[in-house]
């Protein structure tokens, strides 16, 4: 398995950052963005702190997951 790059490594000046329609601007923002072939996911809230690193399969995996309700418990917070 290849090692992700540190996010640090980035410029992350140069992201298309994307929020979701359900954010609704009360602070529960999260931003993606693609950079080098990487999916990054990061605070909108908090744009200096570092976004996290996946690759796309993992991103993948999350999403399909998620549209199969795998993490409806996560609703109920």
């Amino acid at each position: 398995m290849t090692k992700k790059p540190d996010p640090s490594s980035f410029d992350l000046t140069s992201v298309d950052w994307t929020v979701s329609k359900y954010s609704g601007g009360g602070g529960n923002c999260v931003r993606v963005g693609l950079k080098d072939g990487y999916v990054l996911v990061g605070d909108s809230q908090n744009p200096d702190r570092l976004p996290h690193v996946f690759t796309p399969g993992e991103a993948k995996a999350f999403l399909l997951g998620a549209k199969d309700t795998d993490f409806d418990f996560l609703l109920d917070l």
